[in-house]
C-alpha cells in the first residue's frame, strides 16, 4: 500500500523487508524543498527504528532536478551552516540497511547528491547526472565534494564538480557511478531484484557489513573483527551454516 507524507511530496510503499519511497513533485521535477527534507527525516526515523532496505526513486520520469532554487535563493549563511540538505542525506546514507537509488531522467545538484548518498545506484538510459552548482554561485555542499570522489575517484570527481558537466547513463556506468542500466519500464523491477538478493541474506550480517564499509580506514581491521565476533555468537549464523553443510552433504 502506498501512502503520501503529510506534505504530499514523498509517496511511500511499505513492505516487510523493504520500503519504496517516490519523490513526488512532478510539477517541479521533484526539486528537493524543505517539505521533502522533512519527509526524508521522518522516513529515516522509521527505518532507523525498523531497519529495511530502502528503494528511492522519482515520479514523472525524473529522479530529482536539484534543490528548490526558489527556496535556495533566499537562504543565508546561517542556513548553509545548518546543513539542511546535507544532514538529511547523511541520515539516508547512515541507515542501517542498504539504500538503492533507481534513477530515471534528471539527477542534478541536490538530486545527484541524494543519489550519491545511496549504497547502490541503477539508472535508465535517459538518466542524467551533474552538479552545476558553481554556475549558480554556490558549491555542491550536500555531499558531492566528498562522496563523489569516494565513488568515482578524485580526478574524475574534480573534473565533474569543477566544470559542472552533465553526464549520461552510459558514462555513469563506465565510471562506476551506477552499477546497472535498465529500460525505464524495468527500472523498479531491477531495484527490487537487488532488494530480493539482500533479503535472502541475514539482516544482522547485512547491517554489520554496511557499518564496516562505512568505517574509516584507520578502524580496520579491528572494526571487522568486532562485528564478526558478535555474528559468530549469533544463532542465525549457526543455523545458516548448518543448513549449508547439510545441503552439501546430500
Amino acid at each position: 500500500m502506498s501512502e503520501a507524507d503529510a506534505a504530499g511530496v514523498l509517496r511511500v510503499e511499505r513492505g516487510a523487508d523493504r520500503v519504496v519511497a517516490v519523490l513526488d513533485r512532478p510539477e517541479k521535477r521533484n526539486a528537493i524543498d524543505q517539505a521533502t527534507i522533512d519527509a526524508i527525516h521522518a522516513l529515516c526515523a522509521e527505518l532507523e527504528a525498523e531497519p529495511r532496505t530502502l528503494i528511492l526513486t522519482g515520479a514523472g520520469r525524473v529522479f530529482a532536478s536539484g534543490a528548490d532554487i526558489a527556496q535556495l535563493r533566499e537562504r543565508r549563511a546561517a542556513d548553509a551552516l545548518a546543513g539542511i540538505n546535507a544532514n538529511a542525506f547523511v541520515r539516508v546514507n547512515e541507515l542501517p540497511m542498504p539504500v538503492i537509488a533507481a534513477i530515471d531522467g534528471w539527477a542534478l545538484g541536490g538530486g545527484a547528491e541524494l543519489a550519491y548518498a545511496a549504497d547502490i545506484r541503477i539508472a535508465t538510459p535517459d538518466a542524467k547526472f551533474g552538479n552545476p552548482e558553481t554556475g549558480l554561485g554556490i558549491i555542491p555542499a550536500a555531499g558531492a565534494t566528498w562522496r563523489l570522489k569516494e565513488i568515482v575517484g578524485e580526478a574524475r570527481a574534480s573534473e565533474l564538480l569543477l566544470t559542472g558537466r552533465i553526464i549520461d547513463a552510459a558514462e555513469a556506468l563506465s565510471i562506476g557511478l551506477v552499477t546497472g542500466v535498465h529500460p525505464a519500464a524495468d527500472l523498479l523491477a531491477g531495484a527490487h531484484a537487488i532488494a530480493d538478493r539482500i533479503a535472502r541474506n541475514d539482516p544482522a550480517a547485512t547491517i554489520a557489513t554496511k557499518r564496516v564499509l562505512r568505517a574509516p580506514r584507520s578502524e580496520h581491521p579491528q572494526v571487522d573483527l568486532e562485528e564478526q565476533s558478535v555474528l559468530f555468537e549469533s544463532p542465525e549464523k549457526h543455523r545458516r551454516m548448518t543448513e549449508f553443510l547439510e545441503r552439501r552433504a546430500k
